[in-house]
This record gives C-alpha cells, structure tokens and sequence, in this order.
C-alpha cells in the first residue's frame, strides 16, 4: 500500500481526540481516548497500523472522482464520491455529548466515530472494512459477532464496537468487511463507539441524531464568536481547526492532532506534536482573541498556571500534557515502519527537558494581554507565578539555550530566546504594581535595558547586514522576524528592513514560503505569515497581502494546513493539522486588518 499524501486527509474532533480521514474514505488516525492516546487506527504510519475504509466499491476506476467539504463552521467533513453507477455521500464527525452546546463541547465526549452513508443518485455499491488495531499497532483484537448484528473488538485496555445501521455484520480472524448497496434517498448510518476494558464501556448512540446534534454543537460555539476583520472565512476556518485541537476537558491546545509525520521524507525529524507549548502560548493567545473566544483564552490561562504549579530554579518546561502532565519522556515505536519509511516514530517529546528561555517572556506576554480581565491586584498563585518567571529570567538570560526550534546538538546564545527574555522583563515592569511588595521595577528596568543593549550589539552582523539566528553567527535565520511583532524594533528601523530584506531574499521562495534556515528543505508556513506582518508592519501593504494570498493558496482542498510546505513538490509536510500555522494565518489576517495592532 502506498500512504497517501499528507494533504489528503481531512480533520475530524470532538475536543477531546481527532481523527484523519482520507480522500479514498479511510480513517487512518485516531487516539479515542484523548488527543495523545494511543492510536487504534494507526495506518498514517504504517500499513499494518489499522484502519476504518469506507467507500464505493469501484472507488478509484474509470470516471470515479471525489469531492469534499465541511459543514460551515464546523468539522464535520462531507465526502461525496461520484461513481459510473452513480453518487453517494459519506458524512464523517467524532459525535458531541447529546444536548452539548457550544462550550460544553467535549468537556463530556462519548467517544463515537459517526460515519453516515447517503445515496443522492443512481445505485452505489459500498465497501467498508473495519481492522483496529490498539496500542500503536501492537494489539490485534478479538473480534465478537453480536445478535444485533454489531461486532465487537477487544484487546489489552480497548473495547470498540462497531454497528452498520443494523446490518449484520460477519467477522474475520481480524478485521471486518461488508459491502452493501445505497440507493438514491437512502441512508446508513454507521458508528464505532470507544471505550475501556476496565473503565467506562463503549456508548450506543443513534448516528442519524448524533450527527445531527454534533452539527448543531458546533454551530452553537461558532455563534458565541465573531470577527470583523479581513478574510473572515479564512480567519472563522482556521479559528474552528483551534478548536478542534483543544482538549476541552483543561482548555489546553495541543500543537498538533499527530505523532511523527516528518519534516522531510525518508528523515529523522519526526517528532510527537501531540502536547501543548507554553512557547505557542502568546501566540495563541492573539488568535484567540482576534477570533473573539475570550472564554478559551481564560480557559487557556488557567490550564497554564496550574501546569506550571510552583517552581524553583530549574527551567520551566516548555510543554506539558493535556492535563498538565510534566513528564513527557520520548521512546521509539520500533515496529512502525513510519509514513513513507520516515523513522523513528515516536511517541513523547523529549523537548521537556530541553532549557528554552523564550518560555517566560510567552507567558508573561500572554499575561499583560489578558491583565485587564485578571484584576488590578493579581491573586497570590498568579503572583507567585509571574514573579518567579520574572526572577528566572533575570538569573538565567544570559545562558545558552536549545531555541525555538528546539535544537537537539548543541545550546547556543539564540538571539529570539534573548529577545523573549527582554519581552519578559519588559511584561514584569508593566504589571509590577499588580505584584505587591516584593516587585522590583528598577531592576528590573536595569535588566531589560541591558538585554536589549546585547542582543543589539551581539545579535547584529555587520557584514551581512542582518540580525543573525545566534550571537556571532552568520547563519540567517526566520526567527528574527518575530522582533517586529514583539515590539523590540520596529520593522520601520534601517536593521531591521535590512534583515526582512535579506529573509526575504536569502530564505524566501518565488512562491511566498519562507525556510528557517538556508539549509531547511521545506518552507515553514508560520515564518511566511511572520513575514505578512513585517511587511505590513513595514508600510507595504500591498506586498503582504499579495504574500498572504500566495501562503492561504497552500492549504489543501478542505483549508487545512501541516507545518511545512516541500519546496520540490508542493507537498505538506510535517504533523497535520499544525495549530501554529492556522494561529499564524489568523493574526496575518488581522494584522492586515489592524496594522498598529498588538
């Protein structure tokens, strides 16, 4: 079996876990249990991984073709596939809690992949072959015929149940497959229902009510929303993807709904996306608040500060669990032979461990931002926190680090983590009199100044012309236009159009897409949309959002994108849906709205 383009699959959520269904109808990812849980369809990174195919029979052959889309401001995907025999269509969703509405949803998921079959025209043969397989791939289940013709799979921690709309269902030694015909105005509905060996059972839904109150969940939420700004469908698409990558039990949003797509194919730099970074916090944080979810980005807060709890002089991790779990210790799933022999496939992050001193200056950020809603007197454990990230910073900013691409050689003096420093301390003497007594505005003024005097004097090359990637190298890299969009220079001062220009010229494509280094073999779509806003930032207006339009054209055919962009090929690369690259392409969106804003 050859794996299908990353571009091909389209995203299932009930904010609790995802799922990635391809174009040819096969559910090829999903973690039922949450975002990073093991899989139970694992195929996205081996053939043998398991699957759930559902799709005509003659799929594939002459005048077959496909055609797709979500429902509006919802992911809740839409496949119809046009057959010589005629068309059919498969509505896919991961079902909301009955009766949950907009914020509710996914705080009480059930678990329940829903797959609803209707015929539109003519009569369509339909294949559909079910083969789980738990635990990475590890576990073949047992599969159970039952009298009302389900079937049941179990094996190890898992119990999954299958229904056809009361079809009788016949199972092999490990798998199960059916096919049946669709007349026009017919419909099947189809569930596979989640649940644990030792804990809560598998639910059984209606499919036929179930999608159509998960529809109505999400168009609950969408309405507690608005924006006003350029590009709104764009703007709402990419907001709803954030969405669905947000573990709604904490409010945590995890960077990615996969493990291990790679960076480039055949490489090594294939690593779990499926936690949540304090680095993305800020971030975030703006494309939340652009997208008008104020309650998300208070959620967001909170699941940060209890994550964080007290601290003393070790750094803070710059990510944790959905459920503020620190301990994220990476092993290798040796028996995955990885999308398209990418290996190793890995499941944890070892980034934990790893010093990133930009995480405080995020935090802090993320906190001046929402200082108006936290009060004029901060409670004692937002205190306790902003104080001790403050004090970090202040003892620690002068040290190496990993960066913010989280390097796994050597530490080196990254001029963005210095720059992140400097925000930090900048943040703690604008909130020092919401901190109490033990708050140190003069020195930390005196801190601040003398970071920005070094990372002026070392972070600057006179012979390129650029601010470089680390103090006393050469190397350019995209990193440096964040300083724009923190406010340490503005795009308007001579070094800094000079360094945009050279990014521009040395890093960027004829296609918009910008590399984070000379050696990079892809274009990072969110250096792209930090090149939107230096440009905007910069007084060329026009030049962005013709670079804005260029970058969104990249997102494949249902508005999704992965982290990267193969500069041979077109292709996406890199652990999909990304929610940096759909948090970059809100705040473009707005700063072309909003030039001054921020």
């Amino acid at each position: 079996m050859t794996q299908p383009p990353i571009s091909d699959y389209g995203f299932l959520s009930d904010s609790r876990s995802g799922a990635l269904v391809g174009v040819d109808g096969s559910i090829d990812w999903w973690c039922p249990h949450r975002f990073d849980g093991a899989s139970v369809f694992g195929r996205l990174l081996d053939p043998d991984g398991g699957h759930f195919r559902l799709a005509p029979v003659d799929a594939g052959g002459p005048g077959y073709r496909v055609e797709r889309a979500y429902r509006p401001d919802t992911l809740i995907l839409r496949t119809v596939h046009h057959t010589p025999h005629g068309s059919v269509s498969v509505t896919d969703a991961l079902a909301a809690e009955p009766g949950a509405r907009a914020h509710e949803l996914g705080v009480n998921s059930p678990a329940v992949l829903v797959r609803v079959v209707e015929g539109l025209s003519g009569r369509v043969r339909m294949a559909l072959d079910f083969a789980p397989r738990p635990e990475y791939g590890l576990l073949t289940p047992y599969l159970h015929e039952q009298p009302d013709g389900a079937v049941v799979a179990d094996a190890g921690p898992v119990v999954l149940v299958l229904r056809a709309g009361g079809m009788p269902l016949r199972a092999s030694r490990d798998r199960v497959t059916h096919e049946f015909e669709v007349s026009s105005g017919q419909v099947v509905g189809i569930d596979v229902a989640f649940g644990q060996t030792y804990g809560e059972p598998p639910v059984q839904v209606d499919p036929l009510a179930a999608l159509a109150d998960t529809t109505r969940a999400w168009e609950a939420f969408r309405d507690t929303h608005t924006y006003s700004g350029r590009y709104p469908e764009l703007v709402r698409h990419s907001a709803t993807v954030l969405t669905g990558l947000t573990y709604a039990r904490s409010g945590a949003v995890a960077a990615a709904l996969t493990s291990s797509l790679p960076e480039q194919i055949g490489g090594d730099r294939n690593y779990d996306y499926r936690y949540s970074w304090l680095r993305d916090f800020s971030l975030t944080m703006r494309a939340l608040w652009v997208a008008a979810c104020p309650e998300e980005t208070s959620r967001l807060f909170a699941w940060a500060a209890r994550s964080i709890g007290q601290f003393g002089d070790e750094p803070v991790p710059v990510l944790f669990g959905l459920e503020g779990e620190r301990d994220l210790s990476e092993h290798h799933c040796n028996h995955l032979r990885g999308y398209h022999d990418s290996r190793p496939v890995r499941v944890g992050n070892d980034a934990w461990k790893q010093r990133q001193l930009d995480v405080p200056g995020e935090v802090l950020s993320a906190v001046w931002r929402l200082r108006d809603y936290l009060g004029t007197t901060f409670e004692s454990e937002l205190r306790e926190m902003v104080l001790g990230l403050t004090e970090q910073v202040a003892a620690t900013w002068h040290l190496p680090d990993r960066g913010i691409w989280e390097t796994r050689d050597e530490e080196r003096h990254y001029l963005s983590s210095k720059v992140s420093c400097w925000l930090a301390m900048d943040r703690a003497v604008g909130l020092a009199d919401r901190l109490g007594e033990r708050a140190d505005p003069r020195r930390w003024t005196g801190i601040r100044d003398e970071i920005r005097e070094t990372v002026l004097r070392e972070g600057w090359n006179d012979r390129i012309g650029a601010f470089t990637g680390s103090f006393g190298s050469a190397e350019l890299d995209a990193s440096v236009l964040a300083l724009p969009v923190a406010h340490f220079l503005p795009a308007t001062d001579p070094r800094m159009r000079s360094t945009i220009a050279m990014v521009e010229r040395e890093l960027g494509t004829e296609d918009g897409l910008v590399r984070r280094w000379t050696t990079d073999p892809a274009g990072f779509l969110l250096c792209s949309f930090w090149l939107v806003e230096c440009l905007v930032m910069a007084g060329e207006p026009r030049r962005a959002e013709e670079l804005f339009e260029r970058v969104v054209g990249r997102a494949n055919d249902v508005g999704l994108f992965s982290e990267q962009i193969d500069l041979t090929t077109g292709a996406q690369l890199g652990n999909m849906p990304q929610a940096l690259s759909h948090i970059g392409l809100i705040n473009a969106a707005w700063r072309l709205t909003e030039p001054n804003s921020f």
